[in-house]
């Protein structure tokens, strides 16, 4: 059974095309680019499909004389596609005019990057607001908007649990994927990966010499996510006892193809902290697209997730000890997928922040323009007041400059402390 799913960025993406001729709609594959970007068009060319292909390139000014907006889907298939868009755009440049779909960054270094003529634009896989699995009470565009910092209501209500919140981690953002049961999502998610690791590298001309290696080193960052552990321990854990490792620029290698593929979401550091503090860490905070792709790659399933049975042990990884449980980073990646949308749509900025000796850290900071809200992830159902330690430190430290401040949690009720920090189960914050 298909579901189709309300996604958050089509209303961004109509509003867009009232001012942009074309816009690149870029992003992990099977997130629903096409689908998406499809609703909002006239025409359709599909370049993975041989008819379209051919098509386009033997007569490329089909594009500009079809009805618009003409919708190129996976267009990296034919490269020449994006500067043909570019050179209309100078040409005419009506508002509308394209959209282009694409699963893989542009690394062809032959392609103008399309800077002012090709708006980009990222889709993330499916937040949980997209997933409407409970309706939202509390808004991040509600928040940016009000008047004084920590004034807007908090209320609201769910039965969403933490075994719920576990469930759509393994379930995947995927829509195509979602609509199978537990077991052939796992079959699925494993012949995803083996296709993006084998065909999609070919695509972009990377051949995979130690395709063992370049699985085992996706483990082990699978294993790191919501953490900022750095790259080398990353391949050790990846190669135990090997005598020769795979060579750095390889594994940069490997790294950087993963990243054109949208596979790989670091998060970066919040650089206007450093206005604030002068200590901060720099290196990028780890996560994969999809928190289901991590829970595949380390093997977990709903029981050890959750930890029921009389004699299981808690999940866990090698770097759990110096970054916090696997269960709990896993719930703060499903996080940071969603805030990846909620942040997007509300034109704001994602990040985090944590000082160099480790005594100060906030999972995510979203800015936009001076406004700021910080949010902590807490898997726990209770909170207590050494939760909000941080978020009252980064108070403390810019004062009016914080606009909100948000623990998001697995409980069952949405309110606002007597601190003024709020209290938000995830499955009740939206865009």
């Amino acid at each position: 059974m298909n579901i189709e799913y309300e996604r958050l960025i089509e209303n961004t993406l109509s509003i867009l095309m009232e001012e942009f001729p074309a816009i690149a709609v870029e992003g992990l594959k099977g997130v629903g680019k096409s689908v998406s970007a499809g609703r909002l068009s006239r025409t359709v060319f599909e370049l993975d499909q041989a008819r379209d292909r051919a098509l386009i390139e033997n007569d490329m000014g089909v594009l500009s004389r079809e009805t618009p907006p003409v919708l190129v889907d996976e267009w990296q298939r034919v490269p020449s596609v994006w500067d043909f868009v570019r050179r209309q755009v100078d040409k005419v440049g009506t508002p509308g005019s394209f959209l282009l779909t694409g699963s893989a960054k542009n690394a062809n270094l032959d392609l103008h990057s399309g800077a002012g003529r090709i708006f980009r634009l990222k889709m993330y896989p499916l937040s949980l607001e997209e997933r409407a699995i409970e309706k939202k009470t509390v808004s991040l565009a509600s928040l940016f908007e009000q008047q004084r910092p920590f004034s807007t209501n908090i209320r609201g209500t769910t039965s969403i649990s933490f075994g719920d919140y576990m469930e759509e981690v393994l379930a995947s953002g995927l829509p195509a994927i979602r609509n199978y049961s537990s077991k052939r999502r796992k079959q699925m998610l494993g012949t995803y990966l083996d296709y993006l690791l084998s065909h999609e590298f070919l695509q972009q001309g990377i051949q995979i010499r130690q395709p063992r290696t370049l699985l085992r080193w996706l483990t082990a960052y699978a294993a790191a996510i919501s953490s900022d552990t750095n790259y080398g321990e990353i391949l050790d854990t990846a190669t135990p006892g090997e005598g020769e490792k795979p060579a750095a620029k390889t594994t940069i290698a490997y790294r950087e193809a993963l990243e054109r593929l949208w596979l790989i979401d670091e998060l970066p550091v919040w650089l206007h902290g450093e206005d604030y503090f002068s200590r901060l860490k720099r290196a990028p905070k780890h996560y994969l697209a999809d928190p289901a792709l991590a829970a595949y790659l380390l093997n977990f399933d709903i029981d050890s997730l959750t930890k029921s049975g009389t004699n299981r042990q808690p999940a866990r990884t090698v770097f759990d000890e110096k970054a916090g449980g696997i269960t709990g980073r896993l719930f703060e990646s499903l996080i940071h997928l969603s805030l990846k949308t909620y942040a997007m749509v509300n034109d704001a900025e994602l990040s985090f922040i944590r000082t160099r000796n480790g005594d100060h850290e906030v999972d995510f900071i979203l800015q936009k323009g001076r406004k700021v809200i910080a949010i902590e992830v807490k898997m726990s159902i209770e909170i207590e007041s050494g939760d909000t330690k941080h978020l009252k430190w980064l108070r403390g430290t810019l004062k009016e400059g914080l606009t909100d401040a948000l623990i998001v949690n697995t409980g069952p009720v949405a309110y606002r402390r007597d601190d003024g920090i709020a209290v938000v189960p995830a499955s009740l914050l939206g865009a």
